[in-house]
Parts: structure tokens; sequence; C-alpha cells
């Protein structure tokens, strides 16, 4: 062999040999990064385990308050204790045919119902609590608690779950050399220690924390104000990660990684670097603008308007599009069938099933919200349910609404269809609401008067409008609090 032939193979051998071990490296040092926790605290699961390549995905992204470690700066020793609250909640739903992304957003004063759950570290149970704060929901049994909360909420199945703490959000800012954001007016908020000009600006760091903590100074000062604001974050980031080439540079691309991975932690499912880089290439190619950001809707909560409770009936509507596949951006597009919905039927049992004991009527809890615009329908309707024997009623005046629905929580499937064939309410207008508890008959201007529905068996609205705040294609600036405007 030519003496310049051996010296190419040794140089082609050497490059391949440093190829192997950078790339080895690499991989090792990723995976070393990477936390992991349990996927559930004791909910069971209703459906098979998503397929990570193909198959339609829901992964809950949260953000830690914890402040121990290097988030110590942020707090005292109260803070650094158990395993935080969820600071940031958003349920990030990918379709299966790679097209689109919602992303939805859980306010922290939400109050609902969180099941029991178990601390798997320390095979504690903590029993199921009622009206409580939805950032609450792992701070004792862990995170596990809060997907089991957000599966309970949505009567959806979260697939994977992603949890960042404080210093997530500042070094990856840093890594991708700032994220625009843009505010109405120069503002300053004490709290979070966020300053910024009226207009665009590029924060990274600690100013980037700053943006996404800010409590106070968005819109009215609320968490509604705080969670547009974070969309519109994130809404920038993405744009920037996909519009300056990061996807396709691999200095840059292991950088976010070694970033991400230190400051992440996953469940079981997702611990793995090949794994992560699987649902990442299934986000790359998706248009911007089917990335859609929603805030879960909500009305002040009747015990304290300082909290939050799901308003109905847009909440239902909203989980029920999401169980249906509905493209939220485009609702009037046909909706594409979930795995569970395609599936082969399995087959009959030989042996004849158990009867289903009958239920008694009168304890089952059923209400009437009037959405009718009609004084006095509520009582009217009431008084038919009670006749036909469910006496355990409630009423309440509600937002007017144009189609009638029956909403019924878990459990409740049978007593609804009940209630709606007592009113004559075909079964298309009977969606599942996790978050009802019992049944509840929301009437709308479409059942007037009289106790027999007659205005067809049509749909109820698929959405409530305006559902979606932004999509990650779209440049939105953010209104300051009038209270925090710094006057130039």
């Amino acid at each position: 062999m030519p003496l310049w032939l051996k010296a190419l193979t040794g140089v082609v051998a050497l490059v391949l040999v440093a190829g192997i071990v950078f790339a080895g490296f690499w991989f090792f040092r990723l995976q070393g990064n990477i936390s992991k926790a349990p996927l559930n605290a004791g909910g069971e699961s209703t459906e098979s385990p998503g397929n990570d390549a193909k198959g339609r995905l829901q992964i809950l992204i949260l953000g830690s308050d914890t402040r121990d470690g290097k988030n110590s700066e942020y707090g005292g020793a109260d803070d650094s204790t158990g395993y935080g609250k969820s600071d940031v909640m958003m349920l990030m739903d990918i379709s299966e045919d790679n097209k689109r992304v919602n992303v939805i957003s859980f306010p922290r004063d939400l109050l609902v119902d969180i099941p029991d759950c178990k601390d798997r570290k320390t095979g504690k149970d903590y029993p199921a609590r009622t009206g409580v704060m939805i950032n609450e929901a792992m701070s004792e049994a862990g995170i596990g608690c809060a997907v089991d909360t957000v599966n309970k909420l949505t009567g959806m199945q979260v697939d994977h779950f992603m949890m960042a703490d404080f210093n997530a959000v500042k070094e990856l800012s840093n890594a991708v050399g700032g994220v625009e954001v843009c505010i109405s007016d120069a503002v300053y908020d004490p709290d979070s220690r966020l300053r910024l000009p009226a207009g665009t600006s590029s924060v990274q760091g600690e100013m980037a924390l700053a943006f996404l903590r800010a409590r106070h100074a968005f819109a009215d000062g609320g968490d509604l104000g705080r969670i547009k604001a974070q969309q519109g974050f994130l809404s920038s980031l993405t744009r920037k990660i996909k519009y300056d080439g990061t996807l396709s540079d691999p200095a840059k691309m292991l950088k976010i990684a070694d970033v991400v991975t230190q400051n992440l932690t996953v469940d079981d499912g997702l611990a793995s670097v090949p794994t992560l880089l699987t649902i990442g290439n299934r986000l790359k190619d998706i248009d911007i603008g089917k990335v859609a950001f929603v805030a879960v809707p909500t009305a002040p909560a009747p015990i304290d308007p300082n909290r939050l409770v799901i308003a109905e009936p847009a909440g239902a509507q909203l989980f029920s599009a999401m169980r249906k596949n509905v493209d939220l951006t485009d609702p009037t597009a046909p909706a594409t069938p979930s795995p569970t919905e395609t599936a082969t039927p399995s087959p009959a049992p030989t042996e004849t099933a158990p009867p289903v004991p009958p239920y008694n009527k009168a304890i089952q809890p059923v209400a009437v919200a009037n959405g009718s615009g009609v004084n006095g329908r509520a009582q009217e309707l009431v008084q038919a349910l009670v006749a036909g024997g469910f006496t355990q009623t409630g009423q309440f005046l509600a937002q007017p609404v144009a189609k009638t629905a029956v909403y019924y929580g878990n459990g409740f499937e049978d007593v609804a269809a009940d209630v709606a064939t007592l009113l004559g309410i075909p079964a298309t207008l009977m969606i599942p609401a996790p978050a009802v508890s019992g049944v509840q008959v929301y009437v709308g201007s479409d059942f007037p008067s009289g106790t027999a529905y007659e205005a067809g068996g049509s749909p109820a609205a698929a959405l409530p409008q305006d559902i979606v705040n932004q999509t990650a294609g779209d440049k939105v600036c953010q209104q300051a609090n009038p209270e925090l405007i710094v006057r130039q």
C-alpha cells in the first residue's frame, strides 16, 4: 500500500474514531443529565401508551417553583421543601399526523378536584381533595399526582411529562441568544424584578425568567394575563428556533440539549435521549400557524373571587373537542379520529355480562343551567325533572348559549342518558365533562319553552368563540398592567 494511502487511511480512521468518541461522549453526557420520576401516582391508565414515533401524544409540561439548589435565591427555606408547586402547567397535544400542536394552559389559581395519590418514593397515601388549587397537585405526592389530576379534569390520557425549574428558563434563553417579547408600555414589577421598556425587547437569563414569572405586570395583574405573556414568550421562542437555523445546526442543538437535560425531570418512558430526539424530530416541520396556544376557559370562583373555576359549557366543549381531535385553529375541518375511536372492537364475550343494577334517581345530582335568556326557564325544567324522579336538583343562571347540551361527570353517563330522554334531548347533545359533579342540563336559546326539546339533533357547538389566544406564528404585544406602568 502506498505511503500516502496508508496516511489517508489513518486520518480517516482517526476521524471516525473521534466521531464515535464524540457521539458517545454526548450521548452519555445527555443521558446522565436526565432526572426521572413516575408518570402516575395511583391513577389507572384508560388507554394503551401512545406511540412516541407515530401516535398522538399528550405531554404535560410543568414549571416547578421549588427553591432548592440553584433556585435558592428566589425564596427561603420554607419554599425548598417537598416537591414544590407547578408554577406553570401546560398540556401539549401533538397530532398523529404531526401537522398540529395544541398547547393548553391551566391557571395556577384554578380550583379542581385532586384524586387519591400515592408518593411512589415514600409509599405514603394522600386522600382525594376537592376545590384545591391545581398548582398544589404535585406538592405532596409528586409530579404523577399532577398528571392524574389533569387526566381526571380533561378526560384525556397524558402520555409523558416534562418538568423544568427556574434555572432551565435562564439557561435556555441564554443558549438561544435571547427571546423577543413585546409589551405595550414601560413596566416595572418589583415582585418578579421585571423591568422592560415599551415595545419589543430581547430578554434572556434573569430577565427572561422575570418575564415568565411576572404575575402582576400584565393585563389586570391576574393569572390569565400572565398565561398570555407566557404563551407569547413560547411563540417567539418557537419562531426563533425554527427560523434561525437551530434545528439544522448540530452545535446549537447539542448546546440546547445539554442545557435542557440538566434542568429537566421526565417520566420513565421519556427518560432516554433517543426518545427525546424522536419527539423533537416530530415537531421540527410543523407549520407554526398550526401551533395553537389556548387557556382553559375559567370564571371567578363563587367562594373566592381571587380563585378560578372551569367556565361551563366552554370548558367541557374544549375538552370534548380535544378528545375528538378537532383542529382548534379551524374547528370546521373534519376531526381526525383517535386510535381508540378507530380501533377494531374486541370480540363479544361468550358469557352474558351481569345486568347493571339500577341506580336511585332520587339521590343523583342534576342541575339546570339557564343559558336560554328566558327568565324562569330553569325552574320549569327542574319541575319536569322532579316529576320524573330526579329530586336532588339545583338551578342557576348561566352565560347565554345557542345550543342546549347535557354535560355529565365521570360515572354519570347512564344518569345523563335518562335525563336527556326525559327532556327529549338527543344523545348527540350529551357531552362528557369530568369537571362536572353529576349531570348538568345547560339550556340554550334553542330550548326556550316547554319540557320536550324539539330543536333537532344537531351537535352542540364544538368550541367557544376565540378559544385560541394565539398561534406560534402570531406576534402579540402584551398589555401592561396600568398600576405598574412606568411613566416616562
